[in-house]
């Protein structure tokens, strides 16, 4: 039987993506385990300190607070571990209700008060310099920037890296909607694995930190999940309770799921808000095949314009790679993300961590800052470029119409992708039956527990399905540089009351093979508001507007584009049932007839963010 922790599968993905530098066993280290930190309404939050051996005098530190054990993090990143050899300290905090920690754990919140504490702690100890930054990916850089939010005095900076489900986009917190669209496999996996509310207490009467200093490496601290019966559940319903019936100890899930996507129970979340400020330079790192990456951008910008001090409004770097979820050091000569061969996309993240908390923390003259604020690799090109602004200068949207004659269902159907509307009105319909939704494969996503993860994947054999519409432009005769936000405007109508409808974007290669690059996804009732429904009348036509957030990629000569269209992308994506109804507690669906107006006055299209170098002279078409 397959019983595993997700958020040990994470640890083991992680450490396969690194290459240490200095590996730990190489830096003589001294560690104080299990300190009891104690926060203002007296609970106690359990860090692991890591010092230089025979360490004297005052230091800087470096703060990783996170949800997943502090005991299995150490080794996560082999800069932390050199930094301790270059004089600094370390400390990895388990945060509120997780792990040795005490205290109650209700995920995103409470984490400024805590921040703020333990900072406080931390700068009164005998050996601290009064200066700390922050560091770690996802939950760790999510902590981080709500942490800069603080403007705490002894904050210095931070590099957050995979943060994006650190910043309130309405609609998108947490990344656990897409459109007002669950997020059932990223987010019901994560819970599953990781969001367990109960853990392993000292008895009553022993200090807690004793206890966990003689037995935090040796007991179990939460009960573990059968992530077989876990996923065998999901394809089933109800939604809600899908934890609940494979045996997952209690979590925020059900919550989380009947809350609306931008309803007051999210906006509430201690989360980065648009009105934040912030006092620190940060580095922020993150990839295209990653769930956050356009919150990630959306942060940059916001640490940019909102800054309280000139430092932190040009100091603002990013860097973004073409992997999945905090694949930082995982990129060899031929990088491979999922299935996508993308080229050599080394990059230095290790030593550029290290310059940059020694520019900032001890004043070294490295010349970190000598260099455009972003860094991204644009795929198809499979290089590295920079700019300082976002997007890139010169870039424009170009929209692609859908056409067809005879029915673009399926790759084996006419459908085209134009640059010109069809002056003649047409449609395209399939049907959409949630009892055979279209299946995930890939994509922008994490920590599903699935055998098929996030990346780019062949999506040929899905587009042999009829309730896939695919519209193909011809073999390009010249590159197109697409670097940008994507948004696609669709005209529709179903038999439906409510039903869903996905749009995938994706490169063919001359031999055929087609990879996922963006996709997007609208629940047809939060067409109008991400905090209020809106049933459709049947029949009646709408227009969807809909995010395939961002990315970089460079469509070449003798590529085509190509585009998905249809109403499911299960289980990445919670299906939508069609009744009108709540869809998480129900067990009945019916099947929607869905339509795709094309040409004339509701012409259907896509807009995609095209550098204008990469345009021929006069306009000219790239076909």
């Amino acid at each position: 039987m397959r019983t595993l922790a997700l958020n040990t599968l994470i640890l083991l993905t992680c450490l396969s993506l690194i290459t240490p530098a200095q590996a730990a066993d190489e830096i003589a280290y001294e560690q104080q385990a299990s300190v009891m930190i104690p926060m203002r309404d007296g609970v106690e939050l359990s860090t692991d300190f890591y010092f230089p051996k025979g360490y004297k005098g005052k230091m800087p530190l470096i703060l990783v607070r996170t949800v997943y054990n502090k005991r299995q993090v150490f080794g996560w990143n082999p800069a932390w571990v050199a930094l301790i050899g270059q004089g600094y300290a370390l400390a990895i905090q388990d945060i509120r209700g997780r792990y040795e920690s005490g205290g109650s754990y209700k995920l995103g919140m409470g984490r400024r008060e805590d921040g703020i504490d333990t900072l406080d702690w931390i700068t009164r100890q005998d050996w601290s310099n009064g200066k700390v930054a922050t560091a770690g990916c996802s939950y760790q850089g999510e902590s981080q920037v709500v942490l800069a939010a603080t403007n705490h005095p002894a904050l210095v900076t931070a590099v957050p890296m995979w943060p994006g489900s650190g910043f309130y986009a309405p609609g998108r917190a947490w990344q656990a909607w897409s459109g007002g669209v669950f997020e059932l496999g990223q987010t019901a996996g994560w819970f599953a694995g990781s969001g367990s509310k109960v853990y392993t207490q000292p008895p009553e009467g022993v200090d807690r930190g004793e206890y966990f200093r003689e037995y935090g490496g040796k007991i179990e601290m939460t009960p573990p999940v059968d992530f077989a019966r876990y996923l065998k559940e999901l394809q089933t319903l109800p939604t809600i309770d899908v934890l609940q019936r494979a045996g997952v100890p209690p979590t925020d899930f059900e919550t989380w799921r009947r809350s609306a996507p931008d309803g007051d129970y999210y906006r509430n979340l201690d989360l980065v808000q648009r009105d934040d400020e912030f006092s620190i330079p940060a580095l922020f790192m993150d990839s295209w095949y990653d769930y956050g990456a356009t919150e990630t951008l959306e942060m940059f910008a916001q640490f940019s314009a909102n800054g309280r001090t000139e430092a932190a409004r040009k100091h603002q770097y990013l860097v973004i790679g073409p992997g999945t979820h905090c694949s930082f050091s995982g990129a060899t000569e031929n990088t491979i993300v999922g299935e996508r061969p993308v080229g050599d996309a080394r990059y230095p993240y290790h030593q550029l961590q290290i310059d940059w908390y020694n520019y900032w923390m001890k004043g070294e003259d490295n010349g970190v800052l000598d260099r455009d604020r972003i860094h991204y690799f644009q795929m198809g090109d499979n290089e590295w470029k920079s700019t300082n602004q976002w997007p890139p200068e010169g870039v424009i949207p170009q929209k692609w119409y859908f056409s067809s004659q005879e029915g673009a269902n399926s790759r084996i159907g006419d459908g085209r992708l134009l640059r010109e509307a069809s002056k003649t009105a047409n449609d395209d319909r399939f049907t959409y039956d949630p009892g055979n939704p279209v299946p995930s494969l890939g994509g922008h996503t994490c920590c599903t527990g699935t055998d098929t993860e996030a990346g780019g994947y062949d999506q040929s054999e899905i587009e042999l399905r009829d309730d896939v519409l695919v519209y193909t432009s011809e073999p390009l005769t010249e590159d197109l540089e697409m670097v940008g936000r994507i948004n696609a405007r669709l005209y529709v109508s179903s038999s439906a009351k409510d039903t869903d409808f996905t749009v995938k974007l994706l490169d063919v290669y001359p031999d055929g093979t087609a990879y996922n690059i963006q996709e997007g996804a609208l629940r047809m009732r939060y067409r109008n508001s991400l905090r209020d429904s809106e049933l459709m009348t049947p029949g009646e036509i709408y227009p969807a507007d809909i995010d395939l957030h961002t990315t970089a990629n460079t469509f070449k000569a003798g590529h085509r584009i190509r585009v998905e269209i249809s109403s499911s992308n299960y289980p990445r994506l919670e299906r939508n049932l069609n009744t009108g109804g709540n869809n998480y507690d129900e067990t009945t669906y019916i099947k929607a007839d869905n339509r795709l107006l094309l040409g004339g006055q509701k012409a259907s299209y896509i807009a995609l963010p095209i550098k204008t170098r990469s345009l021929a002279a006069g306009g000219r078409n790239p076909v």
